[in-house]
């Protein structure tokens, strides 16, 4: 899955540079956060979605190295900046070679994975459950890799 915080407000004007720390970084002169585990879509869709948006002329931080830990953090991060923000930003999820029900933990998929991470990262599994459910609610794209 790949998530976009959009930034509904004018960026701050700031020299920051963007870093692992997550959806801090809308409030350092990005306008929009890209979420994903960079393993599954880095070279592919991430890429075009990232490149599509900078040729937009839309300010993006993109973590160089996400991994499953990471991403999971992120979305917890950007869940929680976002129900703070009064509606002044938005995530977008699309949900590539997954389905929405994968990300409300309805299949096997992700809580098996979380059921793993439990025993590594016992305080944050609850706060990546909660972030994956309420983002399978919101309304994406879903799409499909076909071999491309």
């Amino acid at each position: 899955m790949t998530s976009v915080a959009v930034d509904q407000e004018p960026p701050m004007p700031t020299s920051a540079a963007g870093t692992s720390g997550g959806a801090t970084a809308l409030g350092a002169g990005f306008q929009a956060f890209l979420s994903f585990r960079g393993l599954d879509t880095r070279g592919g869709f991430t890429d075009t979605l990232y490149h599509a948006l900078v040729d937009a002329g839309v300010r993006v931080f993109r973590d160089a190295t996400s991994s499953a830990k990471w991403c999971l953090r992120e979305l917890a991060r950007i869940v929680e900046d976002t129900s703070r923000s009064k509606g002044s930003k938005k995530i977008l999820p699309i949900f590539f070679d997954v389905e929405p029900d994968d990300v409300k933990l309805k299949t096997s998929l992700y809580s098996d994975a979380l059921v793993g991470h439990q025993k590594k990262f016992p305080d944050e599994v609850n706060a990546w459950r909660e972030a994956l459910v309420e983002v399978g609610k919101i309304k994406g794209w879903s799409l499909k890799n076909f071999g491309g």
